[in-house]
C-alpha cells in the first residue's frame, strides 16, 4: 500500500474510533436510536478501512457489507462473526434512521454498540497484522 492509501486507511480507522465513542456517549444519554446509527458508522469506517488492504472501496453501506463478505470473509481472512455484526448493525442503523416508528430499544442499543466496538478492535487487530508481514 502506498503513503496516500496508508493515510486513508488511517483516517476511516480514527474515524472509526470517534463514531464508536459518540455511539458510547449517546447510548449512556439513553439516545438508542443515534446511538444505533453511530455504532453503525464505526463498523462501515473500519470496513471501508479493511477494504482498502484489498484494494477496494464501497460508495454504499450496502457495497461495504458485500465487499467485506467476499473479500475479507468467506476467504478466511476475518471470522464469519464479524460479517454478520456488520451487516446487522447497517440493518439496525436503517431502521433507527428511517422507520418512523422506531423498534429500537436499549437492549438493542447496546448490542449494537458493544458489536460495533469489537467489530473496530477486529479490524485494527488484522490490520496489525498485516502491518507485521
Amino acid at each position: 500500500m502506498d503513503n496516500a492509501q496508508q493515510q486513508l486507511v488511517q483516517g476511516y480507522l480514527a474515524k472509526a474510533r470517534d463514531k464508536a465513542r459518540v455511539a458510547r456517549d449517546l447510548l449512556a444519554r439513553g439516545e438508542w436510536d443515534d446511538a444505533v446509527s453511530r455504532a453503525d458508522y464505526a463498523a462501515f469506517h473500519a470496513a471501508q478501512a479493511a477494504l482498502l488492504t484489498e484494494g477496494q472501496h464501497a460508495g454504499t453501506h450496502r457495497g461495504v457489507v458485500t465487499l467485506f463478505g467476499l473479500l475479507l470473509v468467506k476467504t478466511g481472512k476475518l471470522d464469519r462473526k464479524w460479517g454478520k455484526f456488520l451487516a446487522n448493525l447497517k440493518d439496525d442503523r436503517e431502521a433507527s434512521d428511517y422507520d418512523a416508528l422506531s423498534w429500537i430499544d436499549e437492549e438493542t442499543a447496546h448490542r449494537a454498540v458493544r458489536e460495533a466496538g469489537e467489530f473496530v478492535g477486529a479490524v485494527e487487530r488484522y490490520m496489525t497484522a498485516l502491518e507485521g508481514k
